[in-house]
């Protein structure tokens, strides 16, 4: 249950034993208050939002004095936070999602923070596209938040997307670019000085030689993925599929298509790619 009507009768249960278990926000309101009907649509979307992570308790003040009068409400709409028993925190009149965002962030783990911590323990266990997929899902629902901004940037650094880790990174305003964001860029240009193996070298040299030979690409593209370089990869299964469909009885769209799968599901390079190669198949 994320919303209840609070009355005399399960006003202990849920203002006062509830709040010991999770955050009550109590919400009080009247029909007659315009600022109110703006406001409670608000609150009942984040109670969905969080599933369950704190408790909405709604309470029409003109039906509810009594409790309206012993908790000090003055003006409505009024807020209030209840933990442990006692209100926390709150604010009167409306207020615009950021500000109420922003209290609950003080009181709550924020939904996207179950997706940093598997992350964060998928990088440790060496699954790099899985932590990738889940930092973008956390960093586009924060909002971009800095702290996942970098978490995210690192893990496509890890994942040798330099390009796709520079442009994250590059997001940042400038007064935000901390240490640790310097670090990250610092990072990136070392991997780019460092270059790319010397199996993937000896390939580009002999596809230089004959850039017809579609053979001596796919093997190209096959070691870049093998390296991570998965951009470079795909580009050049895209100029196979765009001379030859059907190459080599479809193995260079299936190596396409598996460079793409190991991106990661729903990642935005892999979508990119998978229009392209739409755009030559349709």
């Amino acid at each position: 249950m994320h919303v209840v009507d609070i009355d005399e009768n399960n006003a202990q249960q849920y203002l006062i034993d509830e709040s010991f278990n999770r955050p009550v926000v109590v919400d009080f309101w009247a029909d007659w208050c315009a600022p109110c009907k703006q406001l409670m649509p608000l609150l009942e979307k984040l109670a969905d939002e969080y599933a369950g992570a704190f408790l909405l308790a709604k309470i029409n003040a003109d039906e509810q004095q009594g409790i309206s009068g012993q908790l000090g409400v003055r003006s409505l709409p009024t807020v209030m936070v209840f933990k442990d028993g006692q209100p926390v925190d709150g604010f009167a009149g409306a207020q615009p999602e950021t500000a109420v965002r922003e209290l609950l962030q003080k009181h709550l783990p924020s939904p996207w923070d179950a997706k940093v911590a598997e992350a964060t323990e998928l990088l440790d266990q060496g699954d790099t596209a899985g932590a990738v997929g889940l930092l973008r899902s956390a960093w586009e629902e924060s909002s971009k938040l800095l702290e996942i901004t970098l978490a995210y940037a690192g893990a496509l650094l890890e994942a040798n997307r330099l390009d796709d880790s520079e442009a994250v990174l590059n997001e940042v305003r400038l007064v935000d670019r901390d240490a640790l964001h310097e670090q990250l860029m610092a990072q990136i240009e070392l991997k780019r000085v460092a270059g790319k193996s010397p199996e993937i070298a000896a390939l580009e040299a002999e596809l230089l030689a004959d850039e017809g030979d579609h053979a001596v690409r796919v093997k190209l593209a096959v070691q870049l993925t093998t390296d991570a370089h998965h951009r470079d990869a795909l580009d050049h299964l895209l100029t196979v599929l765009r001379a030859d469909r059907d190459w080599n009885n479809g193995e260079g769209k299936r190596l396409y298509l598996d460079t793409i799968a190991s991106i990661g599901k729903g990642d935005p390079l892999a979508a990119e790619y998978q229009r392209k190669l739409f755009s030559i198949l349709y």
